[in-house]
């Protein structure tokens, strides 16, 4: 199995388990004389299971992660780690910027002057170049993901 195939059935496992909370919830009581939608016994048994199931996975998968290497001898939780930091500086610089470039016009020579504390186009271009290493981050570890054999 390709780690892209684990990844697809760990978003499934996880979606599933996801649901058990109201399931059971929603068979916790029941009205005297009436009996529950689901049995209770059986979904606690279910999520026991789907638990079981997305912990091996996940050892798997992490195993995998750590020992699977790029051309450049990173590995796949080397390159998410440095896409998720990416990531994290991107939306920072952005949400800066944002501020920076929201320079209020004057409507008299008398209103106070705001200016920006930065070069907003060196900054912008900065964000451009994090994006970019971003992608290609994303673009290496989706690779990975389809040609690495999970461990």
């Amino acid at each position: 199995m390709k780690l892209a195939e684990a990844l697809q059935i760990r978003a499934d496992l996880q979606r599933r388990l996801a649901q058990m909370p109201s399931r059971l919830r929603n068979n916790a009581t029941i009205q005297e004389g009436s009996s529950p939608t689901e049995s209770p016994d059986e979904l606690i048994h279910q999520t026991d299971s789907l638990l079981m199931q997305l912990e091996k996975l996940m050892n798997r998968i992490n195993m995998t992660n750590s020992i699977a290497k790029d051309e450049q001898g990173n590995t796949i939780t080397a390159l998410i780690a440095r896409r998720d930091t990416l990531r994290k500086k991107s939306e920072i610089l952005r949400n800066f910027l944002e501020a920076a470039s929201d320079i209020t016009p004057r409507h008299t020579s008398t209103d106070i002057r705001i200016l920006s504390t930065v070069n907003v186009p060196e900054l912008r271009k900065q964000c451009d170049d994090i994006s970019k290493e971003l992608r290609q981050t994303d673009i290496r570890i989706q690779q990975l993901n389809w040609t690495t054999e999970l461990e």
